[in-house]
């Protein structure tokens, strides 16, 4: 048994030695005054940089009036919410949490009670290799990485697992056991290595769940909230799925999750069924209005697209041209730059240079920068990855 420490806080993270104390755009300040490039926005949380005047004002507006009340109320806020996330998505509602973890809970109970009300009583949920939905018990089920689910076996039954991208597997699964209810994946995996999926790959899924009476499931917690130049990714792919599940940019740094749903998913949930206690309260759903706004307001699609294509050019010159990555994945500002070797301590390293970021799968280095970087941190931000990336032994 590791031994009893003295901090308050569970050893739960592996921290690095810096705490942040203000933010301001893309950059946050330490305790000493030093500042820092953000080039991760909190994992994907802080889409529209830190403390931005819009979402700031409505923070303060909102808690000078009203935090929280129940959902055994209505809540005003929440309402004009759920109506902007379904006229932007295209579909029918919205169950509002606290997180993405607790969002894909809500689409998982959605695809089991979707099977026992069609009779089947062991429901199952396709899933795919190298996922990530969240820690809770289900969802640490659904996530495709043994070493986080090491130690807390039992898992969840009711999930069959197969490769990502390879939708023949996918077909004869389903062909063989018809338990199958819905498919769960993400459009681009975050925790993955940033592997990505093409369009005719969620297009073949979109028509073996049409074909099969299946729910489409998309976790869009890190793609979605214009991360990959579309408010959500799967807009690209020409589809809409039956369940969506969104958190991380949708409150800018706010706790909030949402699991949207459309047609033969929507009605599903019924009261008693499913709640939260904090979900959708006033406060949260302030923010998110004022993301959403903003969004709109300051052309951020445009944005994505010019600093994506500005940093992709630069680290295919500098890196791939040179050996030095082999391939650069990802949509937007969702960046994956694969290196040719291990490199966890890359993130050290660039703390110590004043930028942050993330290794993920070992060997890729993940960029997750504000929405609305401008040209010049932008290139910075390639500079500094550069100059770690040529510095490698």
């Amino acid at each position: 048994m590791p031994p009893i420490m003295n901090n308050p806080i569970m050893n739960t993270y592996g921290r690095l030695p810096v705490t942040f104390v203000k933010g301001e755009g893309s950059w946050v300040f330490d305790t000493d005054g030093k500042k820092y490039l953000d080039a991760l926005s909190g994992i994907a949380v802080c889409g529209l940089g830190h403390a931005h005047p819009a979402v700031t004002q409505a923070i303060r507006d909102q808690a000078d009036n009203l935090v929280h009340t129940s959902n055994l109320y209505g809540i005003g806020r929440q309402q004009e919410l759920a109506e902007r996330l379904t006229r932007i998505s295209g579909m029918d509602n919205v169950f509002f949490s606290n997180s993405g973890a607790e969002a894909n809970e809500a689409a998982i109970k959605i695809a089991r009670k979707y099977g026992h009300d069609q009779g089947i009583t062991e429901p199952q949920i396709i899933v795919m290799t190298k996922a990530f939905h969240g820690r809770t018990m289900a969802t640490l089920t659904a996530t495709g990485n043994p070493a986080a689910q090491a130690g807390f076996a039992p898992l969840v039954s009711g999930f069959i697992r197969v490769a990502y991208q390879d939708l023949d597997t996918a077909k004869a699964m389903v062909a063989a056991n018809p338990n199958i209810v819905a498919i769960l994946l993400e459009p681009i995996q975050g925790e993955g290595g940033l592997a990505t999926a093409s369009s005719e790959y969620i297009q073949g899924l979109r028509s073996l769940c049409d074909e099969n009476n299946l729910l489409m499931m998309l976790d869009e917690v890190q793609t979605g909230n214009a991360r990959t130049g579309t408010y959500f990714n799967f807009q690209q792919h020409g589809i809409t799925p039956d369940v969506l599940t969104t958190a991380k940019g949708l409150g800018n740094g706010v706790p909030i999750g949402a699991c949207i749903a459309k047609g033969k998913a929507a009605n599903v949930l019924q009261p008693g069924n499913h709640g939260s206690t904090y979900g959708g309260n006033p406060l949260a759903c302030s923010a998110a209005v004022a993301v959403i706004d903003s969004i709109e307001k300051e052309d951020i699609y445009s944005n994505v697209k010019a600093r994506s294509e500005q940093m992709r050019s630069a680290f295919t010159t500098r890196l791939i041209d040179n050996g030095l990555a082999s391939e650069l994945r990802g949509t937007g500002l969702m960046m994956g730059i694969v290196i040719n070797q291990d490199c966890p301590h890359l993130v050290k390293e660039a703390l110590d240079i004043g930028l942050l970021i993330n290794v993920t799968s070992g060997n890729v280095i993940r960029l997750l920068p504000p929405l609305n970087i401008n040209q010049q941190d932008a290139d910075q931000v390639v500079n500094l990855v550069c100059q770690l990336v040529e510095n490698l032994k």
